[in-house]
């Protein structure tokens, strides 16, 4: 065969519209350009390949990072990357090896792919050495179950990992990876996990197609409901129509009915695995009084239709609850607060209190950080002094925290002999911490994409926070283990090794709830379904990372072990696929990190103050109005006209970014006592708009359903009136302020003198160190920028030409060489652009970030 000549791409100038993080060129946005995926669902099962493909439009090697979710009890089994009509079938190495491995063949010039685990639903890929015009395919393979409950069975792919808060202190030296948030000392591979942000209304990134074959048992296919918009074909096959974006979780549901209690055996050299799955019985007895604590999470990220399902889910919650309870509820964000009413410690479920606390969740409002470490240990010791009583607690949250494993570390001693449940809001959850969190406190996990399933979700919750209908399951012939309970609704599916004679049953045993003996005979068959002892490993394995991060770290060995026998990818080991050929001899190697969707529902991102000490969702995705805060944040003070900053700074692109709301990231101030809190009588200021969200039942004509489960957002009621939703960009400058704009204004007149004489004599040092230095960082720009918003809030009109000069100048050399961030600076500082004329800002390419060292050693 022929080779092709290679045509140079020369890259073009960003787009207008482009987001934070993204390249453009003729051929479109770089570098991941589709992203296909393939199931084959039969009986409870799912085997999916993924399949990515990345182009290289430059005129010299790539190295693309792609940072992305996949089902997090799914089990990666198999990797193959095609470049050039070659096929490489990758192998599975201990992951410190093969990230040497992978290094070593990018600077001999091989073209190589690595795919790496950093959290159960979280993972990153590496495609090196993509020449100059090619495209390069690396698919994965893998099999996971379903989710059975309540005669529905749940197939569930996420598409984006959603910004997520980092607590704690930034580490020194270099990074772990190429994140847009810098590693901590909570979570010290905050960099490996915030990939950038695409502004919403993006155009798409993306060819985004999704295709699951049923096997469907004579099941009637219009039964089934999907989160995105889908048609069903010929052959029993579901698709998405085209046009669809990666911003959100895909869920299928399938109405399955179970035929009763059993269990297969896979036999293979080693022995084999027993799959056993029991159903609930019937409920028996009336549950025994409980005390539950409810955590509510409060925080930035759960803004928007998610703070008002939140508020209605805590409500039905503590409506369930009979005058033989007791219960708390706490809210929080990087404060935790509890209605004054009801006291410190549980309070009874009579009638009057159960009508103060939701009258006081009802005035909640998001704000803040999500600091979910210390309510849940104050969660955990209010019911450490329960006794003769079940004891639960419910958190009812997005779980958007890169945190999870300081959390079960420290929460998890406290969890012993309490139920813990969690409830998940999002449409892209953080579904792979929640189900860690409620399976390390025997619980359930209840995930909630839309409001309209909420009443649906909420019926299973009361059922199951409830005592389980069984407690204590034992096995016979299985080897001792954590006892397991069996919750209304929910079949118990549990596997393991064993070796030698097979047996024609099992006896399952367990207790109860009104103290009974339950017993129960499953039936073994033999089968060769080779995914069961797949999903054995993936659970296997999943236990085995848990107990070392609550500090087992002697398992390391047993992990890596497992991962290799059973060929199962785990967070110490990685895929990796090397091309013998050198393809690409020295020269330069451009690196680019994929920038992800904006997740759907969820506030406009921006980039100021991304990744610094104090607690951030990297992309800025929080409520209009509140602002991110590093070490302490800023908060705009009326009285005196002063100000003060911790590197903090506002929402990019809202006439009126600034509020006296308390910063993201940062703790609240505390009110005068006199005066309610800003964040619990104040609207915020700015509602986006309300946007289509997909979804509904499959629809059998090309045509799209109604949306079933993904609404668009709703405002929360206020008592006052919104300001207006902020305006288009302009592409001139004006000096009169839009009306959006005209509040902030007539307030800014009242203020004194001396902060312009600060934001001049500011401007000015500013501009020296700049012009000092030609090196400055990307990071070190965003310090400035937000600098320079936080003053701006003091001096919108009446700027003396004399300082506006030094503004003009300052702006003009923090936009200079920050390459595509250019765009978003214009956008998030455009109070600037208000009184200060267009200096013409240019673009150029930034620094490259150095390559990063392993980070797990």
């Amino acid at each position: 065969m022929t080779a092709l000549p290679v045509v140079p791409i020369a890259p073009a100038a960003p787009r207008p519209d482009a987001g934070l993080g993204t390249l453009s060129t003729p051929r479109g946005n770089l570098p991941l350009d589709r992203l296909d995926v393939r199931a084959r669902i039969s009986g409870l099962v799912a085997r999916t390949v993924v399949t990515t493909e990345f182009v290289n439009a430059f005129d010299e090697p790539l190295e693309a990072t792609y940072v992305f979710p996949l089902p997090d009890r799914a089990a990666v089994t198999g990797m193959t990357m095609t470049a050039d009509d070659r096929t490489i079938e990758a192998d599975l190495r201990e992951r410190g090896a093969a990230r040497e491995a992978y290094d070593a063949a990018i600077a001999a010039g091989q073209r190589a792919s690595i795919a790496e685990e950093e959290r159960p639903d979280v993972f990153t890929m590496r495609v090196g050495n993509i020449l100059p015009g090619e495209r390069v395919t690396v698919t994965l393979s893998l099999t996971g179950p379903l989710a059975w409950e309540d005669d529905a069975a749940t197939f569930r792919f996420p598409l984006v990992v959603a910004p997520r808060y980092v607590p704690g202190t930034p580490l020194p030296g270099e990074q772990a990876g190429d994140g847009r948030v810098r590693d901590t000392d909570a979570v010290p591979d905050a960099s490996r996990i915030t990939p950038p942000v695409l502004l919403p209304g993006f155009p798409h990134p993306l060819r985004l197609s999704i295709g699951v074959d049923l096997d469907t048992a004579g099941l009637p296919l219009s039964e089934v409901r999907s989160s995105l918009h889908a048609v069903t074909q010929d052959g029993g096959r579901i698709e998405i129509l085209p046009g669809e974006r990666a911003d959100r979780d895909f869920i299928l549901r399938l109405p399955y009915s179970g035929s009763g209690s059993g269990a297969v055996f896979v036999p293979d050299a080693d022995g084999g695995t027993y799959q056993m799955v029991v159903l609930p019985p019937a409920a028996a007895g009336a549950p025994r009084p409980k005390d539950v604590v409810l955590l509510l999470d409060r925080s930035g990220s759960m803004h928007g239709w998610k703070m008002v399902t939140a508020r209605r889910a805590t409500a039905r919650i503590v409506d369930t609850l009979t005058a033989a309870d007791r219960f708390a509820v706490l809210t929080f964000d990087n404060h935790i607060d509890r209605p004054a009413s009801l006291g410190d410690g549980l309070s009874e479920a009579t009638d009057r209190n159960r009508f103060r606390a939701v009258e006081w969740v009802a005035g909640a409002q998001a704000r803040g950080g999500t600091e979910i470490l210390a309510p849940l240990q104050a969660g955990l010791r209010l019911l450490s002094t329960s006794e003769g009583r079940d004891r639960v607690l419910v958190l009812i949250t997005d779980g958007q925290v890169g945190n999870e494993d300081q959390i079960l570390a420290h929460a998890g001693p406290l969890a012993s002999g309490v139920r813990v449940h969690t409830v998940g809001i999002d449409r892209a959850v953080n579904a792979g911490f929640l189900g860690r969190l409620a399976a390390a406190g025997a619980g359930r996990c209840e995930l909630v994409e839309s409001e309209d399933r909420l009443d649906e979700a909420m019926d299973r919750i009361h059922r199951r926070i409830a005592a389980p209908l069984v407690t204590g399951v034992t096995v016979s012939g299985f080897p001792a283990r954590r006892p397991e309970s069996i919750f209304p609704g929910v079949p118990l599916v549990l596997f393991e090794r064993a070796s030698g004679d097979v047996p024609s049953s099992l006896t399952v045993r367990g207790r109860t709830r009104d103290d009974a003996e339950f017993t129960v005979e499953v039936p073994v068959r033999r089968s060769d379904e080779t995914a069961v002892t797949a999903q054995w490993a993936r659970a296997r394995l999943r236990e085995l990372e848990d107990r070392y991060t609550i500090g087992e770290v002697h398992l390391e060995p047993e992990i890596v072990a497992t991962s290799l026998r059973h060929r199962v990818l785990c967070r110490f080991t990685a895929w990796l696929a090397v091309d013998t050929r050198v393809v690409t001899e020295g020269g330069t190697t451009r690196r680019v990190t994929q920038p992800v969707e904006s997740p759907s529902g969820w506030e406009t991102p921006d980039a100021l103050g991304a990744g610094r000490p104090g607690g951030v969702h990297p992309g800025g995705m929080r409520p209009a109005g509140l602002r991110r805060a590093a070490g302490g944040g800023f908060r705009a003070t009326a009285a005196d006209g002063g100000f003060r900053t911790g590197g903090g700074g506002f929402r990019a692109g809202g006439a009126a970014s600034f509020s006296d709301a308390p910063a993201f990231g940062a703790p609240p101030p505390a009110p005068p006592a006199s005066a309610p809190s800003p964040t619990e009588s104040a609207p915020p200021a700015y509602a986006p708009p309300p946007a289509s969200s997909g979804g509904g039942p499959v629809s059998p004509s090309p045509r799209p359903a109604a949306p079933e489960s993904a609404p668009a957002p709703k405002a929360t009621p206020s008592p006052t009136p919104r300001p207006a939703p902020r305006p288009a960009p302009r592409p001139v400058p004006s000096a009169s302020p839009s009306p959006a704009m005209a509040p902030m204004v007539s307030a800014a007149r009242d203020v004194r003198p001396e902060p312009r004489a600060e934001l001049a004599a500011f401007a000015r040092t500013e501009v020296t160190r700049l012009r000092e230095s030609a090196e400055l960082s990307i990071m070190e720009r965003r310090d400035l920028l937000d600098d320079l918003a936080t003053r701006l809030h003091a001096v919108l009109t009446g700027v003396p030409e004399s300082e506006v000069r030094p503004l003009a100048e300052l702006k003009r050399l923090l936009l200079s060489g920050l390459g595509d961030l250019a765009t978003l600076w214009s956008e998030s500082l455009r109070l600037l652009d208000a009184f200060v004329a267009d200096t013409g800002d240019t673009a150029g390419e930034g620094p490259q970030p150095k390559r990063r060292k392993p980070f797990w050693k």
